[in-house]
């Protein structure tokens, strides 16, 4: 099951009903947090819980989950319904926002990456595929293989993921990558 997707259709059929999360919290006796953490692919519901805001919503469970499996040749994702990526745990710095979440022939994975200030970075591990860093607002520094490059805002690299490689905000504003990954981490 397409778990992103499911997150994204509950959020449709609340916002079809002009429901707010208080709203749908009320009449699912969940709370407003934890349906806020559903619709933002940062909690997966339990089985009871999906039904508790089926029922909610005035729809049944196979409505709600229907067609949520199957493949897409298009995924559209609006800038203020990136949802969540949770990496680099325990309560890493970084923000990662998916930008065509899909659990389908995934063969790449983009992001955003919000870099704060001053944010280090840590080497990433290495495995067997490519990255691709383009930053869209801001300065980071990207060091491995023996080199240091800082990239500005429009600046890219290209990057052999089998090497260890660190991205980090060398200074005093917060900054935005865009970070394509593939290959098998």
């Amino acid at each position: 099951m397409n778990l992103v997707f499911l997150a994204q259709r509950i959020r449709e059929f609340r916002k079809k009903q002009g429901l707010t999360l208080e709203q749908l919290a009320e009449r699912s006796d969940l709370t407003q947090s934890v349906l806020s953490k559903v619709e933002n692919f940062r909690v997966t519901p339990s089985l009871a819980a999906l039904a508790r805001i089926a029922e909610a919503l005035g729809v049944t469970l196979s409505e709600l989950v229907s067609g949520i499996d199957e493949q897409r040749r298009m995924v559209v994702v609006r800038r203020e319904e990136r949802p969540l990526v949770e990496r680099d745990k325990p309560k890493a710095p970084i923000v990662y926002r998916a930008l065509a979440p899909t659990l389908h022939a995934k063969v790449m994975e983009p992001l955003i990456m919000e870099i704060p200030p001053r944010q280090p970075g840590k080497k990433a591990l290495p495995y067997d595929g490519e990255k691709f860093v383009l930053v869209l607002r801001g300065t980071v520094a990207v060091e491995g293989g023996g080199e240091l490059h800082e990239l500005r805002e429009g600046d890219s690299a290209y990057l052999d993921a089998s090497e260890k490689y660190r991205l980090s905000n060398p200074l005093d504003d917060s900054a935005e990558v865009l970070f394509v990954f593939s290959g098998t981490t």
